[in-house]
């Protein structure tokens, strides 16, 4: 997959689990790569980088099964982009669609 175009996906599910559930990075890793093969660097930077934009709170929590982990938490504001950036997919996906799909564009890429 390209990677800028995985690098905005990957936002936006990044997002969407965290909108769901406080967790901490490697969780957040564990989730994303059940349906996206993705790995660490590349997910803790996008987390550094929504934090510094105000789209998380994080908090730190001690664990039973070792060190203290660093939860993430939507803001108001990372809620706020979360729901303009699901509008954005959206439309995009819905114009792809009419584009790839020969029953409504009326396109013959062949």
């Amino acid at each position: 997959m390209n990677t800028q175009f995985r690098k905005g996906v990957l936002e936006i599910c990044v997002l969407a689990l965290i909108s769901q559930k406080d967790m901490y990075g490697y969780e957040i890793v564990q989730n994303i790569s059940k349906v996206i093969d993705v790995n660490e660097g590349t997910i803790y930077p996008i987390l550094r980088r929504l934090t510094k934009e105000g789209y998380f709170e994080t908090y730190i929590l001690e664990s039973r099964e070792g060190p203290a982990r660093k939860y993430y938490q939507l803001t108001i504001l990372g809620k706020e982009n979360l729901s303009k950036l699901m509008l954005e997919w959206k439309d995009f996906v819905k114009a792809v669609n009419v584009l790839i799909s020969n029953d409504e564009g009326g396109n013959d890429f062949e």
